[in-house]
């Protein structure tokens, strides 16, 4: 996870391919095994629970200073004592590295709440 934590995201407009399942796989096992694919391996999605309300907001809240930081922004669920957070790349219609490099950040601020 230390590569994905260190890289930045790359704009991403179109015009590339999406990761191959295999390489969606290699880069998931650097994560946190809760993540998983979703929507035919288009999706990243891990959900997180909170003992309170204000730490699920207080954790959405960095989510979003991650997506704004890196310019690659989640879909997120947020309800009393859990978030959901998803990563896809629009543009490609499936995964990118930008995804993954994501859900590592996400996965360090999860790991000190």
């Amino acid at each position: 996870m230390t590569d994905l934590v260190e890289r930045r995201c790359k704009p991403c407009e179109g015009g590339v391919e999406p990761l191959s399942a295999e390489s969606a796989a290699e880069l998931k096992s650097a994560l946190h095994a809760e993540w998983r694919l979703e929507n035919d391996d288009k999706c990243l999605t891990r959900s997180f629970c909170f003992p309170a309300y204000s730490w699920t907001i207080a954790f959405a809240n960095a989510v979003a200073w991650i997506a704004t930081t890196e310019g690659h922004h989640p879909r997120m669920i947020v309800e009393y004592g859990a978030c959901t957070v998803s990563f896809t790349t629009n543009a490609i219609d499936g995964l990118s590295d930008n995804d993954f490099i994501c859900a590592a950040k996400v996965d360090r601020i999860a790991a000190d709440v």
